[in-house]
């Protein structure tokens, strides 16, 4: 029952944006792919991914809205097999990235292919269930709507969040890739690549 008028309480609000921003801007598997993505296929291919990415949000917080906030617990065996998961589909995806790209092949990818793509890399984050399950959970207060409801607009506004910084990163390494001169392309795909295993190798390392 709502008792101060307030469906959350406005005194989490800058201890909540702060994390957003901390979660949002700290590298991990959306941020690397995203990045890939965008210097090698453009804004749209970019604004695509965005999309997917944002449906593995969505999936994550109605598992925290209908089921999570019931008492249901994440097992730590669900999450180092997500970790482990995740690292090797960065793998993978780096080893796509180090490849040269054909022309043909790359105007046939699929609007599809890209939200599915950005959906994988999505689920596949350990950083996105834990989010969900541990620390959105801890910004429900008593005295206000209930904890399902609490947990929906703290998740929405994260998504929200989300969606901006993505597209900013989208937008900001597409804009970098166009100026890289043709003669070095070979070079952005390392560069790219290396960037994913590198977020391989710390999602794999982190607890």
């Amino acid at each position: 029952m709502i008792q101060s008028g307030w469906w959350i309480d406005p005194g989490i609000i800058p201890g909540f944006l702060l994390a957003m921003a901390l979660i949002e801007l700290t590298p991990g598997p959306n941020m690397g792919y995203l990045t890939v993505v965008a210097a090698s296929r453009g804004r749209l291919a970019g604004g695509i991914t965005v999309a997917g990415i944002t449906a593995g949000l969505a999936a994550y917080l109605a598992l925290a809205v209908f089921v999570l906030s019931r008492g249901a617990e994440v097992s730590p065996i669900v999450l180092k097999a997500l970790r482990w998961a995740g690292v090797l589909y960065l793998l993978v995806l780096a080893a796509e990235a180090s490849r040269p790209s054909r022309p043909r092949a790359a105007a046939s990818g699929s609007g599809g292919a890209l939200i599915a793509r950005g959906f994988l890399a999505n689920i596949l984050n350990p950083k996105a269930l834990l989010f969900y399950a541990v620390l959105l959970p801890g910004f429900v207060r008593r005295g206000f709507a209930d904890p399902p409801a609490q947990m929906l607009i703290l998740g929405l506004t994260h998504i929200c969040i989300s969606v901006m910084v993505h597209l900013g990163i989208v937008f900001g390494v597409a804009q970098a890739a166009g100026r890289w001169p043709k003669s070095r392309r070979r070079w952005l795909r390392w560069l790219s690549a290396a960037g994913l295993v590198g977020v391989a190798f710390w999602l794999g390392l982190s607890r």
